[in-house]
């Protein structure tokens, strides 16, 4: 009876690797293809602009800094495989005012054609104690991290819904998944781009536009050294249990999802038991992702109490040590 039983679930794990490409959405082919990246001048965006490029895209870049935008169009063309290739430059705050950014997206779309995909990278992080953070912390963060993904979206997924194609990328966080100490503005603000994706997944899927949400870990970027300038002691000690990533690395993975349609972008083992812990009503692109799931749930659960608690003891310590040195100080 129980060989009876582990062959039918052989055999029915095996006929859901066969029917999963079935209904798997069709992969974008990026040649030619018009790719649209915000906070492009630098970091995750930068690479991931010239992942696409290097695969044939067409790229409009959009960030602030006008000088780091054709600093970065410099780099991106030396990456071309033909001369028909483009990079377009705009400057624009995409958090601010939905007006000018719906305006740029149609000057794109002017020059080089309706968007195929739009990967949402603008972003920042401002770490602190919750009492310490200024109210205008929040609001900044949520402007800028969240609006600043909204705005971009809205403006293409008319067009996307239209041509039946499509893809839009959303670039969260491994701090959009789980609250850590002195993250408590920043995470609110990656938290809430889930919502939003998952939200406007249910509505474009049957339009044959699909959504990523990318969950990076750490990565060697401008932004992250900056960030590290103010983190508290433990966010700081909390972030080194775990390596840095290099933005190419990164980037490569977020590109290849979303060309395939994944719902979820994770880097790495962590990234990938992350993504699975945090799962919940996450849409799946494969039967096999949300077996993937079923399967390891518990397993993963049993370890990511250790991190937990790992976690409470670096709090915990950080705290006794800060005591200690209150009351050496009033001795002294």
């Amino acid at each position: 009876m129980l060989l009876l039983a582990a062959a039918f679930l052989v055999a029915f794990v095996l006929l859901l690797y066969m029917v999963s490409p079935l209904i798997s959405p069709k992969p974008l082919a990026l040649p030619g293809a018009h790719v649209v990246v915000t906070g492009g001048s630098s970091g995750i965006g930068k690479c991931i602009a010239i992942e696409c490029y290097k695969q044939g895209a067409f790229i409009t870049l959009v960030a602030r800094n006008e000088d780091k935008l054709l600093q970065a169009k410099k780099e991106i063309e030396k990456h071309s495989i033909n001369d028909k290739q483009v990079v377009l430059c705009i400057s624009v705050d995409v958090s601010q005012d939905y007006s000018q950014v719906e305006n740029v997206i149609k000057q794109a779309q002017e020059k080089l054609g309706p968007v195929d995909m739009l990967v949402n990278c603008a972003g920042m992080s401002l770490s602190g104690k919750f009492e310490d953070l200024e109210v205008s912390t929040f609001e900044r963060l949520m402007s800028v991290n969240y609006l600043g993904s909204v705005y971009p979206s809205r403006a293409v997924i008319t067009t996307m819904k239209e041509r039946r194609v499509g893809r839009i990328v959303f670039v969260s966080s491994q701090a959009g998944q789980l609250g850590l100490f002195g993250f408590t503005a920043y995470s609110s603000s990656k938290f809430a781009i889930r919502g939003l994706a998952e939200a406007l997944q249910m509505e474009v899927k049957p339009y044959n536009v699909y959504v990523t949400v990318a969950y990076p870990p750490d990565t060697d970027t401008p932004g992250f050294a900056e960030e590290n300038k103010t983190k508290p002691l433990e966010t700081r000690l909390i972030s080194e249990t775990v390596s840095v990533c290099k933005p190419e690395q990164v980037a490569k993975q977020i590109v290849k999802d979303a060309i395939q349609g994944n719902f979820n972008s994770s880097i790495g083992s962590d990234g990938y038991m992350l993504s699975s812990l945090t799962c919940g009503m996450a849409p799946v692109t494969s039967i096999t992702e949300g077996l993937q799931q079923v399967v390891t749930m518990g397993l993963f659960r049993t370890i990511a109490l250790f991190y937990l608690g790992s976690f409470d003891s670096i709090v915990r310590r950080c705290m006794m040590q800060r005591a200690k040195s209150e009351i050496a100080d009033k001795t002294d």
